[in-house]
Order: C-alpha cells, then sequence, then structure tokens
C-alpha cells in the first residue's frame, strides 16, 4: 500500500513520474463527508501529505502536489474542508514532518539519497511552509495528525508545536510529534487496543481491512460487528476510535468500506447515546461478556453475545432502579434481581 516507495526502493524520481497518471475524477467530497457522517463519526483527518512526500493540496513550498504535479489540478482538500463546514464535520489533517522519501533533506530516504542531510532546512523550506498553508488556507482545523517523529529533535518539534499553536490556537495536536515535546493525547499503536481503562486522552489509529492505502489484494475486511464491538471497547476503557479508509486512485473508497461504515452508522443511530459524551468503565478490567460505558446516573453495558438466557455483574454497589436496551423506544424495563 503506502509504503511500497521504501520496501520496493523505488527511486525518487521515477516514483514521481507517477503524479502524471493520478487523475481521481471520481473523487466527490459531499459523498466523502457524507459517508463518515452516516457513520456516526465527528471528524474527518485527511493525509496532506504521507512519507512519499506529495502533497494532497495546492502548495508553493513544492511543486509536487495534486495541483501542480497531476493532470486532476485541483486541491482536494479545499473541496472536502468545504464541504465538512457544511455537514457540520470537523477538518483535521495528517502531516508526515520527519520522514519524506521524495526530499534530498528528508529522513529515511538513504537508497535514493545516501548523502549527509540537513533536516532542519527540510523542516524550514517544505514542513514549515506546508503546515502554515494547511492552517490558513482551509478554515478552522480541528487536528494536526504528525507521524513516525524519527530524529527530530525536541527544539524541532517544539517549534512545530509553537507554529500550531500560533496560526490556530484550539487546534489539537497528536501525540506523534516527538522529541519528547507534551502534546494533547496520545496515540496507541496501529490497531493496538489497551486490555484495561487507560487513564487520559488517547485514541487508537486503526484500519478496516491490513492497510492505511489502498491496496487491490487486500480484502481482509473487519465485519460491522467486529467494529461496533471495537467502538464501545475503546470507548469504554476511555479512548477514541481513529477509523482509516483508503481511497482508490480514482478517488473513490472503496465499497466495501462504504458498506461496512454504512452499517456500523445504523448501529450508532440507535446505540450512540452510549458512545457519544461518555467517561470509561468505572471497572478497570475488561469483561469476558463485553464492557461498560457511563454517565452520570447511568451504566450502558455493551454485552456482545445478546441475547443471553441471564446476566450476572458482580461488584456493583448501586441499587439499579431499571434496566432497558437502547433499542426499544418505549424503553420497557428488564428484570432485575439484586443480590448485596
Amino acid at each position: 500500500g503506502e509504503w511500497i516507495m521504501k520496501r520496493a526502493t523505488i527511486p525518487a524520481a521515477q516514483y514521481r513520474e507517477l503524479a502524471k497518471q493520478f487523475n481521481p475524477v471520481k473523487f466527490n467530497a459531499h459523498d466523502f463527508v457524507a459517508t463518515a457522517r452516516d457513520a456516526g463519526m465527528k471528524y474527518i483527518a485527511i493525509t496532506s501529505k504521507h512519507h512519499d512526500g506529495f502533497a494532497m493540496f495546492k502548495s508553493n513550498a513544492s511543486k509536487y502536489n495534486i495541483v501542480d504535479a497531476t493532470p486532476y489540478g485541483k486541491d482536494v482538500i479545499k473541496a472536502l474542508a468545504e464541504e465538512c463546514q457544511k455537514q457540520g464535520l470537523k477538518m483535521c489533517f495528517y502531516y508526515s514532518q520527519s520522514r519524506d522519501w521524495s526530499e534530498p533533506n528528508g529522513l529515511d530516504n538513504d537508497w535514493y539519497f545516501p548523502q549527509e542531510r540537513n533536516f532542519q532546512q527540510y523542516l524550514d523550506e517544505k514542513v514549515k511552509p506546508q503546515l502554515t498553508e494547511l492552517l490558513t488556507n482551509y478554515g478552522p482545523i480541528g487536528l494536526i495528525w504528525f507521524d513516525t517523529p524519527m530524529d527530530i529533535s525536541r527544539e524541532q518539534a517544539q517549534s512545530l508545536k509553537d507554529l500550531v499553536r500560533s496560526l490556530q490556537p484550539e487546534c489539537i495536536i497528536s501525540g506523534r510529534l516527538g522529541g519528547g515535546v507534551e502534546t494533547d493525547y496520545m496515540s496507541t499503536g496501529d490497531n493496538v487496543i489497551p486490555a484495561t481503562v487507560t487513564p487520559g486522552d488517547w485514541e487508537v489509529p486503526a484500519t478496516l481491512n491490513n492497510t492505511w492505502g489502498f491496496k487491490k489484494n487486500d480484502h481482509e475486511w473487519k465485519s460491522p460487528e467486529a467494529l461496533t464491538r471495537l467502538l464501545f471497547d475503546i470507548a469504554a476503557k476511555g479512548g477514541n476510535y481513529l477509523l482509516n479508509v483508503g481511497p482508490t486512485a480514482e478517488g473513490l473508497i472503496p465499497q466495501e468500506s462504504v458498506d461496512i461504515l454504512g452499517k456500523v452508522g445504523e448501529w450508532m443511530k440507535i446505540n450512540n447515546e452510549c458512545i457519544y459524551g461518555t467517561q470509561a468503565s468505572p471497572f478497570k478490567t475488561e469483561f469476558k461478556w463485553g464492557n461498560i460505558t457511563q454517565k452520570p446516573g447511568k451504566l450502558y453495558l455493551g454485552i456482545f453475545n445478546w441475547p443471553a438466557a441471564d446476566f450476572y455483574l458482580e461488584g456493583l454497589k448501586n441499587k439499579v432502579k431499571k434496566a432497558y436496551l437502547l433499542a426499544d423506544k418505549e424503553q420497557k424495563a428488564l428484570p432485575v434481581k439484586a443480590s448485596y
């Protein structure tokens, strides 16, 4: 998928030629945002520049971008940002701040640029100008999702944090900035879910199959049932779920992804009360049957094997006033027996 340039050690000059073929004519910003919104998502974080150095937006800092280097010639991020504002989602950006396989002064490209590099020059001439463009040209931005910091120093990382804060003080900064600099929240490893309730602000970045970008032979899709269980379990442990899709070269979200997210959206329409605005489970460990989220005066029990013949929760000292299914609009009381 998205790592093929490095894994196949494709020369930067050869890889750059592919931009001349990149023409995502089927891209529709409205459909992208609607797919996310209908799945119950509250924001979109698009890859503005990944490790290959190609920018998905108009950039004066590098002509290696979707407007200047492709026959498509349009800024997809501008269209997405405008559509997010229309449909009520926050616009956010992933940006690879250290790895850049197309630049002689970027990191992790020694198969093509074996010489010594001036990483500070790369930060000053490409990274900071592009971050400035992203944070000034597309309206309010909810998040900058930095990634793979590698050898970035504390001073260099702090300068990127300061730049974001100066341009958009309300913009959240992800946990992979690097240099030991404190950010706004922590990201786990890719597709890594903690075993227990975890304090602080954190998220799980995750894939729908096994690939972040598009990979035509990766058909190992997670089921809607598996995704809703993962979503609930992560919320029950105090975290956020950042779920990825990999669009095709034509600019389409794969139909499998659309169908799966549609099913998740159906579940969210009924059960969103147990996800939005909830806190982690009051119990520190997870259960064999599922997990728990909570709001003041309420516990939401996600019982994965429902309907079971009966259900037993040990350790609850409060008196249960009522138990009912979120799917039941009439909220008919379920039978409950307490033993103290």
